[in-house]
């Protein structure tokens, strides 16, 4: 016969085994994502000559096209005018447009080649020396060459930049960044987020 003490005993309810608490994964550290904080290609001025070279294929076909009387010469003049336009002008605008450099917060990446894609990656956490070359012409475009020195490989040249020194002093910013990284939301991060939207401007947009 159960006895009050055995009905108060049943009267409580089982109590659950503890267990582990399972951690969310908002709480699992994870790395910042990747941001593109500049896009860049050479200087414009690449394409000067080139230009000139349309503008007097232009005039010497607009000159000359009133001048010929036979099938064979209009046909000549017109296929001399698109090769050489093909050459001197299309060419050098392809090859300008199919290199460029890409500046995220982890690394630097080299584009170029159109027919056969060319890419190199150098991490701003191997570390490596920065220096920026120029001369009077480049000066007074204010452009240059910011040469990329890690040590182990080949530099890395990115050619005619526009603005190098503020290049030099965003793969600094970058490179320090990456061997002391803050925690996220602080003001590092938001100060590369800042360059990265202010940054999207003609020169150093995508294009």
């Amino acid at each position: 016969m159960a006895t009050s003490a055995d009905h108060g005993r049943a009267a409580q309810p089982a109590q659950a085994e503890p267990q582990t608490p399972v951690r969310s994964a908002a709480y699992v550290s994870a790395a910042p994502a990747e941001r593109v904080v500049a896009r860049l290609r050479s200087h414009a001025r690449a394409l000067f000559w080139p230009s000139i070279v349309l503008i007097a294929v232009a005039g010497a076909v607009g000159y000359l096209s009133g001048s010929v009387t036979q099938v064979w010469q209009t046909a000549l003049l017109f296929g001399g005018a698109a090769l050489v336009t093909l050459l001197l002008f299309l060419l050098p605008m392809v090859f300008w447009l199919g290199k460029r450099y890409v500046i995220t917060t982890r690394r630097i990446i080299l584009r170029h080649g159109f027919f056969v894609r060319v890419r190199q990656e150098l991490l701003h956490s191997r570390g490596y020396d920065i220096a920026v070359a120029q001369n009077w012409l480049q000066s007074a475009f204010r452009c240059g060459d910011v040469r990329i020195s890690s040590g182990r490989e080949p530099t890395i040249v990115l050619r005619d930049v526009p603005r190098p020194d503020l290049v030099l002093s965003a793969l600094n910013d970058l490179m320090e960044h990456t061997r002391n990284p803050a925690p996220a939301g602080t003001r590092d991060e938001s100060v590369l987020a800042d360059q990265a939207d202010s940054w999207q401007t003609t020169v150093w947009g995508s294009r």
